[in-house]
């Protein structure tokens, strides 16, 4: 819901797979937004309702979705030439690590062996903007916003806004600035989860939904 929140009316969106998929539902129709799917399909729309689903209808991650009024089908080659031409105005990745730069780690982690990079890069490089949407720390409370990454990189210096959990923070040349916190979390117990040092707005207020 917050990432959908900072979309801009009239945009081209990709959203990557996992937890950015679900900004899809949260986009109002009135805003004119046209979310692209790298697997050939520019205006897909919210998660198809359980009965209703099309199975040839589904975007990146296999999931079913719908469709807006002026969605268009395309061949992936076609998809990609809209990633690196420049065309997508937002895109929404999930992360495994940010560094403090904006470098963004989110295709495998250091410790296997196996991993597919996918589009990611390709989405991390074309985009205008690049949002992250993650947890802000891994399963065992570890922190995912570092002073540096320890993955391999996806991106370097890619990433413009980071939306966890617990936080909305933007990317600046110089470092981090923490906008928001979620409802009953101050900034001091979002720097202790974070390695990378934050800087505090001074307009910092709760999170909206």
């Amino acid at each position: 819901m917050r990432v959908a929140a900072e979309i801009p009316a009239g945009a081209f969106v990709n959203l990557g797979i996992g937890m950015p998929t679900l900004v899809a539902d949260y986009v109002p129709p009135g805003k004119g937004i046209m979310i692209h799917s790298e697997n050939g399909l520019l205006g897909t729309g919210p998660f198809a309702e359980p009965g209703h689903e099309i199975p040839e209808l589904v975007n990146a991650g296999g999931q079913a979705v719908t469709l807006v009024p002026g969605a268009v089908f395309m061949d992936s080659a076609q998809s990609f030439s809209i990633v690196r031409g420049g065309y997508i105005d937002v895109a929404v990745l999930g992360g495994l690590q940010v560094s403090e730069r904006g470098d963004l780690a989110n295709w495998r982690q250091a410790n296997r062996r196996a991993g597919s990079i996918g589009g990611a890069a390709d989405i991390a490089a074309g985009a205008k903007r690049l949002f992250v949407a993650m947890e802000h720390t891994t399963r065992d409370g570890q922190p995912k916003i570092l002073r540096e990454c320890t993955y391999p990189l996806t991106g370097a210096r890619a990433v413009d806004m980071i939306f966890t959990d617990l936080a909305v923070i933007r990317v600046e040349d110089d470092g981090l600035v923490l906008l928001e916190t979620a409802p009953d979390w101050s900034p001091e117990e979002i720097q202790q989860l974070t390695e990378a040092r934050l800087r505090v707005s001074p307009d910092i207020h709760e999170m909206s939904l």
